[in-house]
């Protein structure tokens, strides 16, 4: 079990006139990548850094796999969580491989294992080895030192992953690219990720589930979805923009709304999309191109066919 349970958790900080984190119960499930969504000093870091006991609830109690952190030494504990920065948090004295080897050297691992373990993870987030083993901090863009800190993380094999607003002085290029990445590693590793975020978009495309917060209080837990959709009260439906269409759209599939193709279709050479994409791209591809409609694929194979009015029509049932 790699869950993480948060049972009636409070942190009021001394001299503070409200608590941090104010009566929080939610389940985090094994493998599931869950963003903590809210405004500056809503709670959200703070309830981050509880799991790892950087910060201890003055009331309630958090288990990761069924077992209370209290029973376990905080070095243990984290020893179990991979833990992500916005800053990255490389040592700038260190290679590459020093960094993503700490781990596994406080873990004793004999040197050969290591070494190995440091070029699979390069490998595992597109920086190769050879090119980068060697090099310091200082030598690095942003975004390479972020996938090295990713890479640091997941040396020691977590079950658990920590992200505190990793991508948030990343610019917006690179952000898209390392947010793409995460998703891609979740799929391989399936690790329980909690993820703080403050951008929308970048919760609703991350997020399995999306954990809203205001002055320390859980608002709102659900999918990303659910959360446009059916907003809990003026405060999500305001956060997330659930009027806007176009951010619905990213959210829906486009074997949703495509229509299965019969024998008699021709389709000619419009232009293709893969089934699993979304909708909001789809209708950038019709915009772009000026297609009327869009052959869908799915393993190679035609399988569908998808017009502007089948994605207005399905925009229209899922606000239903």
């Amino acid at each position: 079990m790699g869950n993480i349970l948060f049972e009636q958790v409070t942190l009021q900080f001394p001299g503070a006139g409200q608590p941090a984190v104010n009566q929080v119960t939610c389940e985090i499930q094994s493998g599931e990548l869950v963003v903590i969504l809210g405004p500056s000093g809503c709670g959200k870091t703070t309830l981050l850094k509880m799991v790892n006991r950087l910060y201890e609830p003055t009331a309630g109690r958090i288990q990761i796999g069924g077992q209370s952190i209290q029973a376990l030494r905080p070095t243990t504990l984290r020893q179990r969580i991979g833990y992500v920065i916005q800053q990255s948090g490389l040592f700038p004295h260190m290679t590459v491989a020093h960094n993503v080897a700490v781990v596994p050297k406080l873990l004793k691992w004999p040197q050969s294992k290591i070494q190995a373990r440091v070029d699979e993870l390069l490998e595992l987030v597109k920086l190769s080895p050879a090119d980068y083993r060697d090099r310091y901090p200082a030598q690095l863009s942003g975004g390479q030192q972020q996938r090295v800190g990713i890479a640091r993380a997941l040396a020691g094999n977590p079950d658990y992953l920590l992200m505190d607003e990793p991508f948030g002085a990343i610019d917006a290029i690179t952000r898209s690219a390392l947010q793409a990445e995460i998703l891609r590693l979740q799929q391989q590793l399936h690790k329980t990720i909690l993820f703080v975020s403050h951008d929308v978009d970048e919760a609703l495309r991350l997020g399995d589930r999306i954990i809203v917060m205001n002055a320390g209080r859980i608002v709102q837990f659900g999918t990303p979805f659910n959360l446009l959709t059916r907003p809990a009260d003026p405060f999500v439906h305001q956060l997330l923009g659930a009027d806007d269409m176009v951010r619905q759209l990213g959210l829906l599939p486009v074997n949703a709304a495509m229509v299965p193709l019969t024998e008699q279709d021709q389709l000619g050479n419009n232009p293709r999309i893969e089934a699993i994409a979304n909708l909001r791209e789809a209708l950038s591809l019709m915009l772009k191109t000026g297609a009327p409609e869009l052959q869908v694929m799915k393993d190679g194979q035609l399988v569908g066919q998808l017009t502007l009015e089948h994605i207005r029509t399905c925009a229209l049932e899922a606000k239903r």
